[in-house]
């Protein structure tokens, strides 16, 4: 998924589950952050305090880092593409699934963090992760040959609006050419047994399709037999923005002091929810279109408003901490509770929930 929905669809499921404004800002920027937290930092502090923080994402141009083994298990696979732990072999197990019973299991422990100082960062990051689930499914976060699609198979259905097509056919162009085919093929996570069949990273090899909410495609794997497969981006998106509503009910529950009491059940908001992704648009159409739909009162019986996406604060922060006397100043910032949740997400992740199911990535 990509800015308009990891924090603006973000926010509108937070504040129609009922949460308050500030706090609703606080997860969504938090969800997004995931994917712009691209490099490692460090906070120095005069009394000696540090901050170590790890990247949560690397940016796709950064090719280098793609290829990089240790990024793709200790970032691509807890933050971006949850295993769906289903199949027969290791690689298998690590394909992400929509809503997967481990997604659920994540959703259920990061909650139990609710009224904890980094809870509502944490519940963000959960928000992405989960998030993706439904539409990162059916790809890996890891070098692997279920990853690899025949590029010349790509699909529209539905009746995609002609200047759309011609709009995403562009992007597609653009990425392969910058990127290869297949997003950059990259040795197979198991290159230690000296295999030299080659895989691709992440969705890599269909470009951006899975991340546009209103898109209908197919296309064709190819390993380990060509499968043509399709995908209603648009019908995946709601069933996404449902389960993430529900997580935000549940955490105003679980935490009432971040709650305004004034959710509605997601049936009341579910047609409209359902217009703005099936809205055909570029990136910035499809966030103003969230905007104007909540500001007209259109998603649900309020009014509300979806402040704008600002990293550049909690960058900010990042600045005014490194010139800071006091370490204990961090706890103060959302910065830093950003880190310590993603932080407390990729431990749970890496050492408890995927070895519960028999899942050792790193």
């Amino acid at each position: 998924m990509q800015l308009d929905m990891h924090y603006y669809g973000t926010y509108a499921m937070a504040r129609t589950a009922g949460l308050k404004p500030a706090t609703c800002k606080t997860i969504a920027t938090a969800a997004q952050f995931v994917d712009d937290n691209a490099a490692k930092s460090h906070i120095e502090f005069q009394d000696g305090g540090r901050i170590d923080a790890e990247a949560t994402a690397h940016h796709v141009s950064d090719v280098i880092r793609n290829l990089d083994a240790e990024d793709q298990r200790q970032v691509w696979v807890p933050f971006h593409f949850l295993p769906g732990n289903r199949g027969q072999t290791f690689s298998q197990r690590l394909i992400c699934r929509e809503n997967s019973k481990i997604a659920q299991a994540l959703v259920d422990q990061h909650l139990g963090y609710a009224t904890h100082p980094a809870g509502v960062c944490l519940v963000g990051v959960a928000a992405h992760v989960y998030a993706d689930t439904f539409s990162h499914w059916g790809f890996s976060g890891v070098g692997s040959r279920y990853n690899k699609v025949d590029n010349d198979s790509f699909k529209f259905h539905g009746g995609l609006d002609p200047d759309i097509a011609d709009y995403i056919k562009g992007k597609e162009k653009e990425f392969f050419r910058r990127y290869g085919k297949g997003g950059g093929f990259i040795a197979n996570i198991k290159s230690w047994l000296a295999e030299t069949v080659s895989g691709a990273l992440g969705h890599g090899a269909v470009a951006t399709y899975p991340d546009r909410p209103y898109l209908k495609w197919s296309f064709e794997y190819e390993y380990p037999t060509k499968k043509r497969v399709r995908r209603d981006n648009p019908a995946h998106f709601l069933k996404g923005c449902e389960a993430l509503h529900d997580m935000f009910r549940r955490f105003g529950k679980a935490n009432p002091a971040q709650s305004a009491g004034d959710g509605v059940a997601f049936g009341v908001i579910k047609n409209a929810v359902k217009a703005i992704i099936e809205h055909e648009d570029r990136k910035e159409g499809r966030i103003q279109k969230w905007c104007t739909e909540a500001g007209a009162g259109r998603i649900g019986p309020k009014v509300f408003r979806i402040p704008p996406y600002e990293p550049e604060v909690w960058m900010k922060q990042s600045a005014t901490l490194n010139s800071s006397e006091t370490s204990t100043e961090a706890l103060k910032s959302n910065l830093y509770r950003f880190y310590q949740a993603a932080s407390i997400h990729r431990q749970y992740v890496l050492r408890e929930l995927l070895p519960e199911n028999r899942l050792v990535v790193a």
